[in-house]
């Protein structure tokens, strides 16, 4: 992509993220700079950045800034320009991963911490004990699918593409493999 005026249909990507980006807890310039570096396809400066978004330097300062500590976005050097560059990840897996790691960090593990302290407070009265078994099964829950979370993690982006494929065919799967647990065959039915 040529430094040029920015195309409708980038145009529309960008603003969409903008707005999707104050929805998912970062602000709308944030989510812009992300739309453009992903879109873009190669590395930009601060003010490249600056002069696509028609943004101040200072919120693309910010902006980078916050991306950087999501993760998001690599700094690079380019041989004899002291300027710094910015780009997302190249492969869409590994920007997905880094995505659902950071909101695990920021998101899940404080509330994990919480309930685990809420837990091993002696319970007072009636009322507490149930609000600890309410809250133990929150915990449970969050666990287990901070697990499944983590097994997910290790599979490669072929083996998550087809485990998302399959859909519903995993819950067949699950019923055959109960039945034979329990003893009795699906072809006997």
């Amino acid at each position: 992509m040529e430094n040029q005026a920015l195309s409708p249909l980038m145009q529309r990507f960008i603003g969409h993220f903008g707005e999707m980006g104050s929805r998912w807890g970062i602000n709308r310039t944030v989510g812009q700079i992300y739309a453009l570096l992903y879109i873009c396809g190669r590395a930009l400066n601060a003010d490249e950045i600056a002069d696509y978004l028609s943004f101040s330097r200072s919120n693309v300062s910010m902006g980078l800034k916050e991306l950087q500590s999501w993760r998001l976005v690599k700094l690079l050097h380019k041989p004899n320009d002291r300027r710094e560059y910015f780009e997302p990840p190249g492969d869409i897996w590994d920007i997905f991963k880094v995505l659902l790691e950071e909101r695990r960090r920021r998101e899940i593990e404080p509330t994990l911490s919480m309930l685990r302290d809420a837990l091993l407070e002696p319970a007072g009265n009636k009322d507490d004990k149930q609000v600890q078994q309410r809250m133990r099964e929150m915990y449970e829950l969050i666990e287990l699918s901070s697990s499944w979370f983590d097994e997910v993690q290790r599979l490669s982006p072929e083996t998550l593409v087809s485990l998302m494929k399959m859909g519903a065919k995993v819950k067949k799967l699950l019923d055959v493999r109960e039945k034979f647990r329990l003893g009795s065959h699906p072809d006997k039915e």
